[in-house]
């Protein structure tokens, strides 16, 4: 069961049903989870697929993310479920917002992930303004987060997040932490209308780590919850800090600019873009 003490919403990071029903059962709760293009290509029944030769086409494989969505909510309708639209260098705002509200009609409890790019933020205002919920992703910058915040200025907690990617960040040589807490120390002084959902968690000490911060929401892989839970679900443990990793620092930002204004462009954004796109397409172009 939910550690009594625990404050940080606990997500799974999957696109496989099969992994939801597992660490549910195992931690004996879930308060969502998060998908994207890479993690629906990892799903055991797309790789059988391919492997078998049966042909995707694009409708083909946004029925079966479908079907991938709707079974996660099956065992957690009343958690968050983060649905990615297909993005890359060339999508328009109208492409991406149309992704968006056809996706965001699969099931009553979906957050739209939209990357934080020009278009991406227009597609998030606009959807906000309509009623819907959005998970802001692929960030990595201060000034990332907070035109996320601009973009949705006005929206109710609880309908727009952002998701802060630490371990790309570490991989660098960057303390990807260190954002997470730059983030939250920044939004303080907001509305709290935005909440930090901490992707890219590699291990353990990530995890123990945004408890400590009292991050909103930590999106994990099933193999570093299963691993907590073996743990005993412990809220804090003693463990190595990686010295050699290069402390991001806080700068003073506000909250209060157009979204438009603020330097949301990142390499790592791109990267991550690009990393997406060639993903879903692969599994096209392998079954073409």
């Amino acid at each position: 069961m939910r550690p009594q003490q625990l404050s940080t919403n606990i997500f799974l990071d999957s696109g496989n049903p099969a992994d939801t029903e597992a660490i549910f059962a195992a931690l004996g709760f879930l308060d969502g989870q998060t998908t994207n293009p890479s993690l629906v290509a990892k799903n055991p029944e797309v790789r059988s697929r391919i492997e078998s030769g049966k042909p995707f086409t694009a409708d083909d494989l946004k029925a079966f993310y479908k079907t991938i969505v709707v079974d996660i909510a099956k065992t957690i309708p009343d958690g968050s479920i983060s649905i990615e639209v297909y993005a890359d260098e060339h999508s328009t705002v109208e492409e991406l917002f149309e992704q968006g509200k056809e996706m965001f009609s699969w099931i009553p409890n979906a957050h739209i992930k939209y990357p934080i790019t020009s278009p991406g933020l227009a597609a998030a205002e606009r959807s906000v303004a309509e009623g819907m919920r959005v998970n802001m992703t692929l960030c990595f910058s201060q000034e990332q987060a907070a035109a996320v915040y601009a973009a949705t200025r006005g929206a109710k907690r609880g309908s727009v997040f952002v998701s802060p990617f630490i371990g790309r960040l570490d991989d660098r040589g960057e303390k990807g932490m260190s954002l997470v807490r730059n983030i939250q120390q920044m939004y303080a002084a907001g509305d709290g209308h935005v909440e930090v959902l901490a992707a890219s968690v590699r291990s353990l000490e990530h995890l123990y780590e945004l408890f400590s911060l009292r991050t909103d929401i930590a999106t994990a892989p099933l193999s570093v919850l299963e691993t907590w839970q073996k743990e005993g679900m412990a809220l804090t443990a003693q463990y190595a800090e990686r010295v050699e990793l290069k402390e991001i620092p806080f700068t003073e930002t506000s909250l209060k600019k157009e979204w438009q204004s603020y330097d949301i462009h990142h390499e790592l954004t791109g990267t991550g873009l690009k990393k997406f796109a060639e993903d879903w397409n692969r599994l096209l172009q392998t079954t073409t």
